[in-house]
């Protein structure tokens, strides 16, 4: 059965421009045959894998870059008591997750599309490898069903937010729970964290509020924003652009537009729908933006609600509604695939409803360009929005996702071997010779942090136990090479206050490892000075572009 969009009924006013014609034909057209199937309870939650700009040392480091890039084309669909997997390729399912108590809820894909979070109404919530299907970590605290389950960009961290009113942030390596915000006075239904600064967590609850977390602040239980939605929340975004300062929330039958810049005023206050919004998704570079020359597209905001619809908004005519979907049932899920070339609707009667479209050759070009601008810094994006020089896609993306993968097996390196046998001081000092990458050394010093029951990180302390200064040299060596590196910081830290914690007694007795110790601090002292003045930098610029892009969508 075909359901076509609704047709807007005409009025009295002028004929619509050009352009909202030709942004009608792009979502009617382009969009066409839709796919529904049908699952077996109703469809609460759809999660394409997110975008990511994945290095080629970071897929080369776990050997299976052609899986990686055969999972990222595909989408979890969460209904009744498993997760579906689908194939964006073939829109079939290729695994399916059953390993639940009780009926699941909001399966989420990490960056690397490896691992997928998903809780339930038992209030556990369980981390799975998506090509084994296999438990890795389970979360319990919470007291009642969990609705929000999401890795945060710093992908060591999980958000949750439940019907006990709380939401949680917890910390995968050591499984447990790191933070807490319990101010919210009714359920918890929508969550997300800042995809620019994973310490800020925006939260909607049936109490009318929207809240903004800080996790490095200690005062008011860091709480740092309340807006009041006036209708229980369903869902909250921010927008990825712009230094997260443009966030929505949806209950009721509207939506809410807030600038965080200026303390949470409300900017825009929308209602086009007839009925309660259950669902809010971005098209961050939308295909109905593109042009004959291949000039960029626009930013999207889709809603879905109660009253069968999904409504297109476009921010630069202050939220004007662009185009309007019908669909047979009440929608409780959406979402847009990071491609811009599927759309997903899950409704209460089961069933799910693909939408593709091709992607043309002056838009993925157009795309790539400015991925790789992103990759090589802000201003340079900006400076070369207009360059035409072609990128080349990367290889992996055109790995056929159904290829099997190769079982041979692979010769453990030497430090692999000595950490096998739990030989820890001489595994550290294996992945410290000439010709290991930095990223092995640190990724053996997390796994001697996990390797610690008690929580104290007793695998760390017995490698940098029981040295001299000629056998700590080198360690502090290497750490003197990394500390200013922010990708391991956090590392860094920790090992440097399990060897001070491990030799405060005999410090300063070896000349070599008081000077080393002395340039340690002072580098740190000189990155934290730099720190200070890009952040006041970084402040203004923010300013300056939220004040522009304001005066963009006013205009």
């Amino acid at each position: 059965m075909e359901y076509q969009p609704l047709r807007a009924p005409p009025t009295a006013v002028a004929a619509p421009s050009f352009q909202s014609h030709s942004e009608s034909s792009y979502w009617r057209n382009q969009f066409q045959s839709p796919i529904f199937l049908k699952e077996f309870a109703p469809v609460t939650c759809i999660h394409f894998v997110p975008h990511t700009h994945a290095s080629g040392d970071e897929l080369s480091m776990n050997g299976a870059s052609a899986s990686v890039a055969g999972s990222r084309g595909r989408f979890a669909v969460t209904t009744g008591t498993r997760v579906q997997i689908y194939s964006m390729r073939t829109s079939r399912v290729v695994k399916t997750i059953t390993r639940f108590k009780d009926v699941a809820r909001s399966a989420h894909f990490r960056s690397d599309a490896r691992l997928l979070v998903a809780g339930e109404n038992t209030g556990n919530v369980q981390v799975f490898d998506t090509n084994s299907r296999t438990i890795l970590r389970s979360f319990q605290g919470h007291q009642m069903p969990v609705h929000v389950s999401k890795f945060s960009p710093d992908v060591t961290q999980v958000l949750t937010a439940s019907d006990d009113r709380t939401v949680r942030m917890w910390d995968m390596p050591e499984q447990k729970e790191t933070c807490r915000f319990d101010a919210h006075s009714d359920y918890v239904r929508a969550g997300v964290v800042s995809p620019e600064n994973p310490s800020v967590i925006m939260s909607g609850s049936y109490d009318g509020t929207v809240r903004l977390w800080d996790m490095r602040m200690s005062e008011q239980n860091g709480q740092a924003m309340r807006m009041d939605h006036g209708a229980p929340v369903e869902d909250v975004l921010v927008y990825p652009t712009g230094g997260s300062g443009i966030a929505v929330s949806a209950g009721g039958p509207f939506l809410r537009v807030w600038d965080l810049l200026s303390g949470g005023r409300c900017m825009h206050t929308i209602s086009n729908h007839q009925k309660t919004i259950t669902k809010l998704a971005l098209s961050v570079d939308s295909g109905a933006g593109f042009t004959a020359d291949g000039s960029s597209g626009g930013m999207r905001l889709l809603s879905g609600g109660l009253d069968h619809l999904v409504k297109v908004y476009d921010p630069a005519q202050d939220y004007r509604v662009t185009h309007t979907m019908r669909y047979p049932a009440p929608i409780l899920s959406l979402a847009v695939s990071p491609d811009e070339s599927h759309i997903a609707v899950g409704m209460s009667d089961g069933t799910l409803c693909i939408r593709k479209r091709e992607l043309k050759a002056s838009e993925l070009e157009s795309r790539q360009r400015r991925h790789a601008a992103f990759r090589t810094g802000a201003y340079q994006h900006f400076a070369d929005t207009n360059s035409t020089a072609p990128v080349r896609a990367s290889a992996a993306t055109k790995v056929d996702e159904l290829s099997v993968e190769s079982t041979r097996r692979q010769r453990l390196k030497r430090y692999d071997q000595l950490l096998k046998a739990f030989r820890y001081r001489d595994a550290l000092d294996a992945s410290l010779q000439q010709g290991v990458p930095a990223s092995v050394t640190f990724a053996l010093i997390m796994e001697l942090i996990r390797r610690s029951p008690s929580g104290q990180a007793d695998g760390l302390r017995r490698a940098v136990s029981g040295r001299d200064d000629i056998t700590l040299e080198p360690l502090l060596r290497f750490l003197l090479r990394h500390v200013t590196n922010p990708q391991y910081t956090n590392l860094v830290c920790d090992t440097l206050n399990m060897i001070i914690d491990t030799y405060a007694s005999v410090l300063g007795q070896s000349p070599i490892i008081d000077d080393l110790f002395g340039r340690i601090w002072a580098k740190l002292g000189e990155e934290m000075r730099l720190r200070t003045q890009l952040f006041q930098v970084n402040g203004a610029l923010e300013m300056l572009l939220a004040r522009s892009a304001l005066s963009a969508a006013m205009s």
